[in-house]
């Protein structure tokens, strides 16, 4: 089974020529050498997440194995979620689905089910051609998060760490998240500080706490706890942060973008 791309052409380019300039774009200067176990980035349309998104991946050195949790933002499906496909179709090309990694999550995380309709978006289509693009011989893990609960999520986490300490190549987490959503520059970036601050210290329950308390509308929690959980950072960088108000010059409604690595 083939997943065929849902928004090629809207949220990325669907020329492979132009996307593979926008990734160049995006990833240089490309240093390639910071150690992660784990990173977080933004999975808004290229345009407005592409560069910091680009910042992290060109950043880090990536190794060849990747677990990808990504938000289902529309409740689709079952909540915690395995894709059934063997490979993803890009413009760039198919990526291949680690099957054997998969199937050991399948049967390692409770709850976990196979469930095509809960990846029908966007979230973790997004990252793919970055890793395409920078690391052609990849394989990865596809997960889709529709649950919400701290308990819940912290087993989640610490369910992946079991299964990965079985896994004897390098792996790496990448959470799928944008930060807050639709306030005005200011007050995005002042909430999306205390989110970003919680994670520096890699304070997963105040970062929970803080989103519940500052109703900060960060879409992919669940993915970066999860993350955080799994591979118990001992440290944790700000790559880089913007809002879609340094792409598009709207300040009254933006979107806030970080991308982080956790080593």
């Amino acid at each position: 089974m083939i997943r065929q791309p849902v928004v090629a052409g809207r949220f990325y380019p669907s020329n492979p020529r132009t996307l593979r300039s926008d990734l160049d774009r995006y990833t240089t200067p490309r240093a390639g050498d910071m150690r992660a176990k784990a990173c977080l980035v933004p999975h808004a349309g290229y345009m407005y997440s592409g560069g910091v998104a680009g910042a992290v991946y060109g950043a880090l050195d990536l190794p060849r194995l990747f677990v990808i949790l990504a938000p289902n933002h529309f409740g689709n499906g079952a909540k915690l979620a395995l894709h059934p496909a063997t490979e993803w179709e890009t413009p760039l090309g198919r990526a291949r689905v680690d099957t054997e990694l998969a199937a050991r999550i399948l049967t390692g995380v409770p709850g976990m089910e196979e469930d095509a309709r809960a990846h029908e978006e966007h979230s973790l289509e997004v990252q793919l051609p970055f890793l395409q693009y920078l690391c052609p011989e990849f394989t990865f893990v596809p997960i889709a998060i529709g649950i919400g609960d701290y308990p819940t999520l912290v087993k989640l986490g610490e369910s992946l760490a079991a299964v990965l300490t079985d896994e004897p190549r390098p792996a790496m987490i990448v959470a799928s998240s944008d930060m807050n959503h639709y306030e005005d520059d200011r007050t995005t970036r002042g909430k999306d500080r205390i989110a970003i601050d919680t994670m520096l210290v890699l304070d997963t329950r105040a970062l929970y706490d803080a989103l519940k308390r500052e109703r900060i509308s960060m879409c992919g929690y669940g993915p970066a706890i999860a993350a955080m959980t799994a591979v118990r950072p001992s440290l944790a960088r700000l790559v880089e942060y913007a809002t879609s108000g340094d792409a598009e010059g709207e300040r009254e409604r933006v979107v806030g973008y970080a991308g982080m690595a956790f080593a």
